[in-house]
């Protein structure tokens, strides 16, 4: 089993950088009063999050596989020049394969070292911290030349980077530092490995609204995929695709779900997001879901 490609969805990332570039939206009369989602995380606090996820593969005439992950996130915001240090630390990861627990290479890795980001004061990425401490981590548990090549590249620095931007703005790209009104759509690129490919799609993200939730009044957002460019497609969806470099986008990728973020104080309440790669040797299905459990509160 590849252990890399279900824990490569896995790995939360809280980012920031730069100033957004989307402008406010006034709304239209008798609209809703925007809601304004700034980058106020907690403040040395403690926010414990759950995730999990689950990758099934379909073909015709064969039993069905599925792979499941699960772990706890530990995170912390601090400020630090002039925007937030982040860490986060992965907490009692779970793998298992057609309902059997199994070893996981990538999991034990997780446990052993912190990732940190550096975060603008919006709310956009700027950088890794001290990347490399993942190799040094997978050395502890595989030493070098043990055969995980595949562990290797995934935890190596510049993966590390690019795979936590790309999740970042998968996220949370368009929506902070904005005024958001029901109905508004937001977008951003992301993808999902099928069989060591990684096929592309656009995430659009629709405004349903507010929801009173244990952590503050939030912002509840419905997801989608698109698998190709609408025929009058926005402009800022042009330059969505666009800035991620005009990806191909891959027919057959079709998606489902649900975010939820507090706006007063930012904690990333909910996420479910269902995935559906459709190819000629059957359907992959991935899905994945993060909760936020606990925030820690100031004392003593």
């Amino acid at each position: 089993m590849r252990t890399g490609l279900l824990w490569s969805c896995l790995l939360l990332s809280l980012a920031a950088g730069c100033k957004s570039r989307y402008p406010p939206l006034n709304p239209a009369p008798g609209l809703p009063p925007p809601v304004r989602l700034d980058f106020k995380p907690p403040v040395d606090r403690l926010l414990t999050e759950s995730v999990s996820a689950t990758r099934t593969l379909q073909r015709k005439g064969q039993p069905e596989v599925r792979d499941e992950a699960a772990f706890t996130t530990e995170t912390r915001f601090t400020p630090s020049d002039g925007g937030w240090r982040v860490a986060q630390a992965v907490r009692t990861p779970r793998q298992a394969h057609d309902g059997h627990d199994v070893p996981s290479l990538s999991g034990a890795v997780l446990e052993r070292f912190t990732l940190r980001m550096q975060l603008a004061a919006d709310g956009t990425f700027v950088k890794l911290v001290g990347p490399e401490a993942a190799q040094e981590a997978l050395r502890q548990v595989a030493p070098e030349g043990t055969g995980v090549p595949e562990v290797e590249r995934f935890f190596s620095p510049e993966s590390l980077e690019i795979r936590t931007r790309r999740e970042w703005e998968a996220k949370y790209a368009g929506l902070l530092q904005r005024n958001l009104v029901e109905g508004q759509r937001t977008w951003a690129v992301d993808s999902v490995d099928v069989n060591g490919e990684e096929r592309a799609f656009l995430l659009e993200r629709t405004v349903q609204g507010t929801r009173l939730t244990t952590f503050g009044d939030a912002v509840v957002l419905t997801l989608r995929c698109l698998d190709a460019l609408p025929p009058k497609a926005p402009a800022e969806l042009k330059a969505v695709w666009a800035e991620a470099g005009s990806p191909e986008l891959s027919k057959g990728v079709t998606c489902e779900g649900e975010q939820v973020v507090t706006w007063a104080r930012f904690i990333p309440v909910r996420r479910l997001l269902k995935v559906k790669a459709v190819e000629a040797g059957g359907t992959l299905t991935l899905t994945t879901e993060s909760q936020a459990e606990a925030l820690q509160e100031e004392g003593p």
